[in-house]
């Protein structure tokens, strides 16, 4: 659906410098329906830096499309790297890895990866028309008096719910959740969707709620996929998992990244009712296996309801980005 294009250049904010900012991949993208449209925002990396994963500068490109396939794209990025607040986060690494959801009120919240190539965090910023953004920096930096302030994770997805044909975010039993991590899947609540606290076990840890599995396709880790979404038979958890070369699935490559679905507890987040044992979305055509990540990705973040289907955008092999189409039943 999306690829990258050279041509495209933006005014970098902190070197006031021309940038190709979509060079080299556009990948690992979130979803949101609006006015009519989908809208996808999608991880773009310029041609600066160094030459290997993580190594350039990334920006959150903006695409809309009125059947969800043929996309119209923005120029220039609209969210970023800048002089504000965030610059020590998000500089040079960039913003990576979206997931959106709309609040009851038409806010857009997004969550995203910062990486200043040395740490890592989960950002939080708002907006009223997915162009403007306000950055309130990492989710957990003041939670537990400041307990998590320098803790490492990434992956985000706010549970959902569909309401009027849209996903909005849910609450449940009063407060907003959030299932995050890569390595381990963790839970966190919320009451205003941009302050969160982890949810701990019995020893003040945050409580791992899915883990890696010997012989699956998450045997090396799970990672959230797309934003949860909340059923009249539970929370649909969607995880990326990465395939171990050590104990994997052996019907996927070595380090391949592949998608699967878990299934939690209507009233009780933490709550593992069910699991897949295959994945339902993994490496298997050419683009999905070639790239900046050759091992084989697909990488599920963007989960919309458009017309009567679901559409799930997914990250190709870190380079490009796809879409895949079920029936709503």
């Amino acid at each position: 659906m999306i690829e990258p294009r050279p041509e495209s250049t933006f005014v970098d904010p902190v070197t006031k410098k021309p940038v190709d900012w979509e060079a080299l991949h556009t990948f690992n993208p979130a979803a949101i329906v609006r006015n009519g449209k989908i809208y996808v925002l999608y991880r773009a990396e310029d041609n600066t830096g160094r030459n290997e994963i993580g190594g350039h500068t990334s920006m959150l490109g903006l695409a809309e499309s009125e059947d969800g396939i043929h996309f119209k794209r923005s120029s220039t990025p609209v969210l970023f790297p800048a002089d504000d607040s965030q610059k020590e986060r998000e500089w040079p690494g960039g913003v990576e890895d979206p997931r959106i959801v709309e609040s009851e009120d038409g806010t857009y919240v997004l969550t995203y990866t910062q990486w200043n190539r040395v740490t890592y965090s989960v950002g939080i910023a708002t907006s009223k028309d997915l162009i403007h953004w306000k950055k309130f920096g990492p989710a957990f930096l003041d939670a537990a008096g400041g307990k998590y302030a320098s803790l490492k994770y990434k992956s985000a997805g706010i549970v959902t719910r569909m309401k009027d044909g849209r996903l909005n975010a849910a609450q449940i039993n009063g407060k907003y959740w959030m299932y995050w991590g890569e390595g381990e899947i963790h839970l966190a609540t919320s009451v205003d969707l941009i302050h969160w606290t982890p949810v701990e076990d019995k020893d003040g840890k945050p409580l791992i709620v899915l883990a890696k599995r010997s012989g699956h396709f998450d045997s090396g880790f799970p990672e959230v996929g797309p934003p949860p979404l909340l059923t009249d038979r539970g929370i649909v958890v969607m995880n990326n998992g990465k395939n171990s070369p050590e104990n994997g699935d052996p019907e996927l490559g070595a380090n391949a990244y592949a998608a699967g679905q878990a299934l939690f507890a209507a009233d009780d987040p933490s709550k593992l009712l069910a699991r897949a044992e295959k994945p339902f979305l993994k490496p298997e055509l050419p683009f999905e296996k070639t790239g900046q990540y050759a091992a084989g990705t697909t990488f599920a973040e963007g989960l919309v309801a458009f017309k009567g289907k679901w559409f799930l955008y997914y990250g190709c092999a870190d380079s490009l980005v796809g879409v895949v189409i079920a029936d709503i039943r």
